[in-house]
Protein backbone atom coordinates (compact mmCIF):
# COMPACT_ATOMS: atom_id res chain seq x y z
CA UNK A 1 0.00 0.00 0.00
CA UNK A 2 1.51 3.35 -1.02
CA UNK A 3 1.43 5.28 1.24
CA UNK A 4 0.52 2.75 3.97
CA UNK A 5 -1.35 5.03 6.36
CA UNK A 6 -3.68 6.81 3.97
CA UNK A 7 -7.40 6.23 4.30
CA UNK A 8 -10.34 7.77 2.50
CA UNK A 9 -13.55 8.38 4.39
CA UNK A 10 -16.59 8.32 2.15
CA UNK A 11 -20.16 9.24 2.95
CA UNK A 12 -23.02 8.91 0.44
CA UNK A 13 -24.24 12.32 1.54
CA UNK A 14 -20.89 14.12 1.62
CA UNK A 15 -17.59 13.69 -0.14
CA UNK A 16 -15.16 11.50 1.75
CA UNK A 17 -11.82 13.00 2.64
CA UNK A 18 -8.56 11.14 2.28
CA UNK A 19 -6.30 11.49 5.29
CA UNK A 20 -4.27 9.63 7.90
CA UNK A 21 -5.99 6.93 9.89
CA UNK A 22 -4.01 5.74 12.88
CA UNK A 23 -6.67 3.49 14.39
CA UNK A 24 -9.52 2.63 12.02
CA UNK A 25 -12.68 1.38 13.72
CA UNK A 26 -13.04 -2.39 13.61
CA UNK A 27 -16.61 -2.04 12.34
CA UNK A 28 -15.55 0.06 9.36
CA UNK A 29 -15.52 -1.23 5.82
CA UNK A 30 -13.33 -0.09 2.98
CA UNK A 31 -12.14 -0.60 -0.56
CA UNK A 32 -8.78 -0.17 -2.19
CA UNK A 33 -8.75 2.70 -4.67
CA UNK A 34 -6.35 3.28 -7.54
CA UNK A 35 -5.20 6.85 -8.08
CA UNK A 36 -5.34 8.28 -11.60
CA UNK A 37 -2.38 7.46 -13.86
CA UNK A 38 0.23 8.65 -14.63
CA UNK A 39 1.16 9.48 -11.04
CA UNK A 40 4.69 10.63 -11.79
CA UNK A 41 7.91 9.81 -13.59
CA UNK A 42 10.75 7.51 -12.61
CA UNK A 43 14.47 8.22 -12.98
CA UNK A 44 14.36 6.95 -16.56
CA UNK A 45 11.40 9.12 -17.45
CA UNK A 46 8.90 6.25 -17.42
CA UNK A 47 5.43 6.74 -16.02
CA UNK A 48 5.14 5.41 -12.50
CA UNK A 49 2.14 3.23 -11.66
CA UNK A 50 -0.43 5.00 -9.51
CA UNK A 51 -0.36 4.16 -5.80
CA UNK A 52 -3.25 2.59 -3.94
CA UNK A 53 -5.13 4.19 -1.08
CA UNK A 54 -7.85 2.88 1.19
CA UNK A 55 -11.38 4.21 0.92
CA UNK A 56 -12.86 3.83 4.38
CA UNK A 57 -16.59 4.33 4.61
CA UNK A 58 -18.45 5.75 7.64
CA UNK A 59 -17.33 4.00 10.82
CA UNK A 60 -20.84 3.47 12.16
CA UNK A 61 -22.64 0.26 12.97
CA UNK A 62 -24.77 -1.18 10.15
CA UNK A 63 -28.05 -0.42 11.90
CA UNK A 64 -30.31 -1.23 8.96
CA UNK A 65 -28.69 -4.65 8.55
CA UNK A 66 -29.14 -5.39 12.25
CA UNK A 67 -32.73 -4.11 12.25
CA UNK A 68 -33.63 -6.29 9.26
CA UNK A 69 -32.07 -9.29 10.98
CA UNK A 70 -33.98 -8.46 14.16
CA UNK A 71 -37.30 -8.19 12.29
CA UNK A 72 -36.74 -11.59 10.69
CA UNK A 73 -35.93 -13.14 14.07
CA UNK A 74 -38.99 -11.60 15.74
CA UNK A 75 -41.26 -12.72 12.92
CA UNK A 76 -39.86 -16.24 13.11
CA UNK A 77 -40.43 -16.31 16.87
CA UNK A 78 -44.04 -15.28 16.18
CA UNK A 79 -44.28 -18.11 13.65
CA UNK A 80 -43.05 -20.65 16.21
CA UNK A 81 -45.38 -19.25 18.89
CA UNK A 82 -48.31 -19.52 16.50
CA UNK A 83 -47.41 -23.14 15.73
CA UNK A 84 -47.23 -23.93 19.45
CA UNK A 85 -50.36 -22.06 20.54
CA UNK A 86 -52.64 -22.39 17.51
CA UNK A 87 -51.32 -25.47 15.77
CA UNK A 88 -50.63 -23.57 12.55
CA UNK A 89 -48.18 -20.96 11.26
CA UNK A 90 -50.55 -17.99 11.07
CA UNK A 91 -47.93 -15.37 10.04
CA UNK A 92 -46.87 -17.57 7.12
CA UNK A 93 -50.45 -18.22 6.08
CA UNK A 94 -51.15 -14.48 6.08
CA UNK A 95 -47.89 -13.32 4.51
CA UNK A 96 -46.17 -15.91 2.31
CA UNK A 97 -46.32 -15.70 -1.46
CA UNK A 98 -49.47 -17.58 -2.49
CA UNK A 99 -50.45 -16.80 -6.06
CA UNK A 100 -54.18 -17.27 -5.65
CA UNK A 101 -54.24 -15.00 -2.61
CA UNK A 102 -52.44 -12.29 -4.59
CA UNK A 103 -54.91 -12.72 -7.44
CA UNK A 104 -57.65 -12.17 -4.85
CA UNK A 105 -56.14 -8.79 -3.93
CA UNK A 106 -53.67 -9.59 -1.14
CA UNK A 107 -50.86 -7.64 -2.79
CA UNK A 108 -48.91 -7.19 0.46
CA UNK A 109 -47.64 -10.69 -0.22
CA UNK A 110 -45.13 -9.17 -2.65
CA UNK A 111 -43.27 -7.76 0.38
CA UNK A 112 -44.04 -9.84 3.46
CA UNK A 113 -42.45 -13.14 2.31
CA UNK A 114 -38.94 -11.67 2.69
CA UNK A 115 -39.42 -11.53 6.48
CA UNK A 116 -40.84 -15.06 6.85
CA UNK A 117 -38.94 -18.37 7.00
CA UNK A 118 -39.83 -22.03 6.89
CA UNK A 119 -37.36 -23.53 9.38
CA UNK A 120 -34.55 -22.68 11.77
CA UNK A 121 -32.02 -23.78 9.15
CA UNK A 122 -33.70 -21.60 6.54
CA UNK A 123 -33.53 -18.44 8.63
CA UNK A 124 -30.01 -19.25 9.84
CA UNK A 125 -28.61 -19.48 6.31
CA UNK A 126 -30.36 -16.30 5.16
CA UNK A 127 -29.39 -14.23 8.19
CA UNK A 128 -25.81 -15.42 7.91
CA UNK A 129 -25.74 -14.24 4.28
CA UNK A 130 -27.28 -10.90 5.30
CA UNK A 131 -24.66 -10.53 8.04
CA UNK A 132 -21.85 -11.24 5.55
CA UNK A 133 -22.99 -8.94 2.72
CA UNK A 134 -25.12 -6.35 4.53
CA UNK A 135 -22.59 -4.29 6.55
CA UNK A 136 -20.21 -3.58 3.67
CA UNK A 137 -23.01 -2.65 1.27
CA UNK A 138 -24.71 -0.50 3.89
CA UNK A 139 -21.41 1.32 4.44
CA UNK A 140 -21.05 2.05 0.74
CA UNK A 141 -24.69 2.80 -0.05
CA UNK A 142 -25.72 4.57 3.15
CA UNK A 143 -28.60 3.44 5.33
CA UNK A 144 -31.51 4.80 3.33
CA UNK A 145 -30.27 3.57 -0.02
CA UNK A 146 -29.36 0.17 1.44
CA UNK A 147 -32.89 -0.23 2.83
CA UNK A 148 -34.30 0.63 -0.60
CA UNK A 149 -31.97 -1.94 -2.15
CA UNK A 150 -33.16 -4.69 0.22
CA UNK A 151 -36.87 -3.93 -0.19
CA UNK A 152 -36.75 -3.51 -3.98
CA UNK A 153 -34.76 -6.74 -4.38
CA UNK A 154 -37.28 -8.67 -2.30
CA UNK A 155 -40.20 -7.06 -4.12
CA UNK A 156 -38.88 -7.88 -7.59
CA UNK A 157 -37.92 -11.39 -6.48
CA UNK A 158 -41.44 -12.10 -5.27
CA UNK A 159 -42.95 -10.63 -8.44
CA UNK A 160 -40.73 -12.91 -10.55
CA UNK A 161 -41.86 -15.85 -8.41
CA UNK A 162 -45.50 -14.83 -8.79
CA UNK A 163 -45.26 -14.62 -12.58
CA UNK A 164 -43.07 -17.66 -13.25
CA UNK A 165 -43.84 -20.09 -10.40
CA UNK A 166 -47.14 -21.35 -9.02
CA UNK A 167 -45.61 -22.70 -5.81
CA UNK A 168 -46.06 -20.93 -2.48
CA UNK A 169 -42.82 -19.48 -1.14
CA UNK A 170 -41.27 -17.43 1.63
CA UNK A 171 -37.82 -16.30 2.77
CA UNK A 172 -35.44 -13.35 2.56
CA UNK A 173 -33.24 -15.02 -0.07
CA UNK A 174 -34.96 -12.90 -2.75
CA UNK A 175 -33.50 -9.79 -1.10
CA UNK A 176 -30.15 -11.53 -0.38
CA UNK A 177 -29.70 -12.25 -4.09
CA UNK A 178 -30.38 -8.57 -4.69
CA UNK A 179 -27.41 -7.77 -2.45
CA UNK A 180 -25.27 -10.06 -4.59
CA UNK A 181 -26.45 -8.23 -7.70
CA UNK A 182 -25.68 -4.89 -6.06
CA UNK A 183 -22.17 -6.03 -5.15
CA UNK A 184 -21.54 -7.09 -8.74
CA UNK A 185 -22.82 -3.86 -10.28
CA UNK A 186 -21.03 -1.66 -7.71
CA UNK A 187 -17.73 -3.41 -8.41
CA UNK A 188 -18.21 -3.25 -12.18
CA UNK A 189 -19.24 0.41 -12.37
CA UNK A 190 -16.46 1.58 -10.03
CA UNK A 191 -13.57 -0.35 -11.56
CA UNK A 192 -11.91 2.92 -12.58
CA UNK A 193 -11.56 3.87 -8.91
CA UNK A 194 -11.26 0.46 -7.24
CA UNK A 195 -8.89 -1.06 -9.81
CA UNK A 196 -8.00 -4.75 -9.79
CA UNK A 197 -9.68 -5.27 -6.42
CA UNK A 198 -13.05 -4.63 -8.05
CA UNK A 199 -12.40 -7.28 -10.67
CA UNK A 200 -11.52 -9.85 -8.01
CA UNK A 201 -14.70 -9.08 -6.07
CA UNK A 202 -16.74 -9.22 -9.28
CA UNK A 203 -15.42 -12.68 -10.16
CA UNK A 204 -15.98 -13.97 -6.61
CA UNK A 205 -19.55 -12.68 -6.38
CA UNK A 206 -20.49 -13.98 -9.83
CA UNK A 207 -19.14 -17.37 -8.78
CA UNK A 208 -21.14 -17.35 -5.52
CA UNK A 209 -24.32 -16.27 -7.31
CA UNK A 210 -23.85 -18.87 -10.04
CA UNK A 211 -23.29 -21.72 -7.58
CA UNK A 212 -26.37 -20.74 -5.57
CA UNK A 213 -28.53 -20.46 -8.68
CA UNK A 214 -27.43 -23.96 -9.67
CA UNK A 215 -28.25 -25.22 -6.16
CA UNK A 216 -31.61 -23.45 -6.56
CA UNK A 217 -32.53 -25.85 -9.35
CA UNK A 218 -33.16 -28.46 -6.63
CA UNK A 219 -36.80 -29.30 -5.82
CA UNK A 220 -38.44 -27.14 -3.19
CA UNK A 221 -36.34 -24.01 -3.85
CA UNK A 222 -37.93 -20.92 -5.41
CA UNK A 223 -35.18 -20.15 -7.91
CA UNK A 224 -37.35 -17.68 -9.82
CA UNK A 225 -37.44 -15.58 -6.66
CA UNK A 226 -33.64 -15.69 -6.55
CA UNK A 227 -33.36 -14.64 -10.19
CA UNK A 228 -35.81 -11.80 -9.65
CA UNK A 229 -33.97 -10.57 -6.57
CA UNK A 230 -30.71 -10.60 -8.51
CA UNK A 231 -32.32 -8.62 -11.34
CA UNK A 232 -33.96 -6.12 -8.99
CA UNK A 233 -30.83 -5.43 -6.96
CA UNK A 234 -28.69 -5.15 -10.09
CA UNK A 235 -31.06 -2.72 -11.83
CA UNK A 236 -31.45 -0.49 -8.78
CA UNK A 237 -27.67 -0.35 -8.27
CA UNK A 238 -27.01 0.32 -11.95
CA UNK A 239 -29.31 3.36 -11.95
CA UNK A 240 -29.11 4.42 -8.28
CA UNK A 241 -25.98 2.92 -6.73
CA UNK A 242 -22.80 4.81 -5.76
CA UNK A 243 -20.59 6.19 -8.51
CA UNK A 244 -17.24 6.89 -6.89
CA UNK A 245 -14.75 9.47 -8.08
CA UNK A 246 -11.41 10.72 -6.73
CA UNK A 247 -11.01 14.49 -6.93
CA UNK A 248 -8.05 16.74 -6.22
CA UNK A 249 -4.28 16.42 -6.40
CA UNK A 250 -2.44 13.98 -4.16
CA UNK A 251 -2.19 14.15 -1.18
CA UNK A 252 -5.16 16.55 -1.04
CA UNK A 253 -7.74 14.11 -2.36
CA UNK A 254 -11.43 13.59 -1.81
CA UNK A 255 -13.62 10.63 -2.68
CA UNK A 256 -17.12 11.56 -3.73
CA UNK A 257 -20.28 9.76 -4.71
CA UNK A 258 -21.45 11.55 -7.83
CA UNK A 259 -24.90 9.98 -7.73
CA UNK A 260 -27.49 12.64 -6.95
CA UNK A 261 -30.07 11.79 -4.25
CA UNK A 262 -32.83 12.64 -6.75
CA UNK A 263 -31.44 10.00 -9.11
CA UNK A 264 -31.48 7.40 -6.32
CA UNK A 265 -35.15 8.17 -5.66
CA UNK A 266 -36.02 7.99 -9.35
CA UNK A 267 -34.14 4.68 -9.69
CA UNK A 268 -36.09 3.18 -6.79
CA UNK A 269 -39.36 4.53 -8.16
CA UNK A 270 -38.64 3.36 -11.69
CA UNK A 271 -37.56 -0.18 -10.82
CA UNK A 272 -40.31 -0.66 -8.24
CA UNK A 273 -43.09 0.82 -10.38
CA UNK A 274 -41.94 -1.02 -13.48
CA UNK A 275 -42.17 -4.45 -11.87
CA UNK A 276 -45.38 -3.59 -10.01
CA UNK A 277 -46.85 -2.74 -13.42
CA UNK A 278 -45.74 -6.18 -14.63
CA UNK A 279 -47.43 -7.76 -11.61
CA UNK A 280 -50.62 -5.77 -12.22
CA UNK A 281 -50.68 -6.84 -15.86
CA UNK A 282 -50.25 -10.48 -14.83
CA UNK A 283 -53.03 -10.21 -12.24
CA UNK A 284 -55.41 -8.76 -14.85
CA UNK A 285 -54.40 -11.45 -17.33
CA UNK A 286 -54.89 -14.28 -14.84
CA UNK A 287 -58.25 -12.93 -13.69
CA UNK A 288 -59.53 -13.02 -17.24
CA UNK A 289 -59.25 -9.29 -17.90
Amino acid sequence: MIPPNVAAYHSPEEGGEIGNSASPDRHSVGDEAQLPSPFGRGDGGEALPPPSVMIRYPQSKPLVTYILMGICILVYLAQMASEFLLGSDLPALLGMKINQAILNGEVWRFLTPMFLHGSILHIAFNLYALYIFGPSLEGRFGRGRFLLLFLISGLVGNIFSFVFSSAASLGSSTAIFGLLGAEMVFSYRNQGVLGSGARRVLINVITVAGINLIIGLSPGIDNWGHVGGLVGGSLFTWFGGPLLAIDGIYPNLTVTDRREPKTVFLAALGVGAGFLALAAFWIILQNGG
